[in-house]
């Protein structure tokens, strides 16, 4: 195993009505005064954010601000607002009831409340290191960005188009009913588990050898959401299956699927430009590249590729070539088997103009100025090659 340093001080509550401690755990990590965010509609239509009130109101705590309205692609416009509010009602607790929307918002709203002369967008821009942040609390509805147990959040400045993220602390708890995610629609599902995997592909492929238990954490979690995909696609009300994905994508983002080794994160790179300039699920974005980013790049380590084959869907036969490539291509017909896309007509943007690929590309390599990501180093020329093998 090579070096890493690793602490998930997230506190995991999971099962069957386990939101029931939520007032406990606020308590707990010091809330008085709690603001809860929460993203559509159905949160009050199915009576969870009621119920998440009496459930403060039977510990002695108060939702001194409940806000909904958090879209997908998480706005700095809504987290601005949310900061001032906060800040109004003097909160010391940040609950997020949702999925990584809502979370990467709390997460926003925390630092900005925390501080309160600072422009929160200077923090995702790196203008300003963070200090000090309120603490937050999850109550996850969807199993997707995993951001109940990490120490990241994304946010779409929609001035600019830009989608960026930073590091921000991790949540101080994460309640996770598999029950809540049984009502998500399919498309955000779908979505959800996609950026499961993907979160998982991007720590697994590196340069860095020798690191053998986390290559096979990595693994198993890619086999098991895999598999309980399908199960789930089969009979949508598996609760069961739901179970075991979410479970993944809480330990996929923890980081402990990448320990030992550096973070690629090259679709993301790719794919927040397309959430950010179009305004598409996350999830997807990065379906839809990922396939044309491993056939431009897998010659970096080829063998890295085949083995991957090999332990995800036993391919043995063929030259190292031949194999990696027909893993890359098995992952791809996963994808399309989940009902998620894998270039841009699948999408919904449909093919764009050599020019659309040129602002594209200039947008993830800040004007063709910077290299991103660590497997293959991106530069402009070859963010636009793999731009231009998704762009059918």
């Amino acid at each position: 195993m090579h070096s890493f340093e690793y602490c998930c001080p997230t506190e995991i509550i999971f099962g069957t009505d386990a939101e029931k401690v939520v007032g406990e755990k606020i308590r707990k990590y010091g809330g008085k005064r709690v603001m809860i965010l929460y993203g559509g509609g159905s949160a009050i239509k199915s009576g969870l954010i009621p119920k998440i009130e009496r459930l403060l109101l039977t510990s002695g705590l108060s939702a001194l601000k409940v806000i909904g309205g958090v879209k997908p692609n998480p706005r700095l416009s809504f987290a601005r607002y949310a900061v001032r509010e906060a800040i109004a009602a003097e909160v010391d607790f940040v609950l997020a009831v949702g999925g990584g929307s809502v979370i990467d918002t709390a997460k926003a709203v925390a630092l900005g409340a925390a501080n309160p002369d600072e422009d929160i967008w200077e923090h995702w821009s790196k203008k300003i290191t963070l200090t000090k942040s309120l603490p937050v609390g999850v109550i996850l509805t969807i199993a997707a960005a995993g951001s109940e147990t990490s120490d990241s959040a994304v946010l779409t400045n929609e001035d600019t188009a830009k989608k960026m993220g930073t590091t921000v602390p991790r949540p101080a708890f994460a309640i996770m009913n598999p029950q809540f995610a049984m009502t998500v629609p399919h498309y955000p599902l779908i979505c959800g588990i996609a950026d499961i995997i993907m979160h998982t592909l991007e720590r697994y492929f590196t340069k860095i050898e020798g690191n053998e238990f986390t290559d096979m954490i990595a693994e198993s979690v890619i086999k098991n959401v895999m598999s309980q995909s399908l199960a789930l696609l089969e009979n949508p009300n598996d609760l069961h299956a739901m179970s075991e994905i979410m479970w993944c994508g809480s330990v996929s983002h923890t980081g402990f699927t990448g320990l030992g080794r550096d973070r690629d994160f090259s679709a993301h790179k790719l794919g927040h430009e397309l959430s950010g300039r179009y305004d598409v699920a996350h999830g997807a974005s990065l379906t839809t590249v990922w396939a044309s980013w491993a056939r431009t790049v897998y010659n970096v380590n080829p063998e890295r590729f085949a083995n991957f084959a090999e332990k995800i869907f036993g391919i043995t036969e063929g030259t190292i070539d031949e194999r990696a490539n027909a893993g890359i291509d098995a992952m791809e017909n996963y994808f399309r088997k989940l009902g998620t896309p894998t270039n841009f007509t699948e999408l919904g943007i449909g093919v764009q103009s050599e020019d659309e690929l040129k602002y594209l590309a200039n947008m993830v390599t800040s004007g063709g100025t910077k290299k991103v990501a660590t497997f293959q180093p991106m530069d402009y020329n070859l963010v636009l090659e793999i731009y231009g093998k998704a762009n059918i």
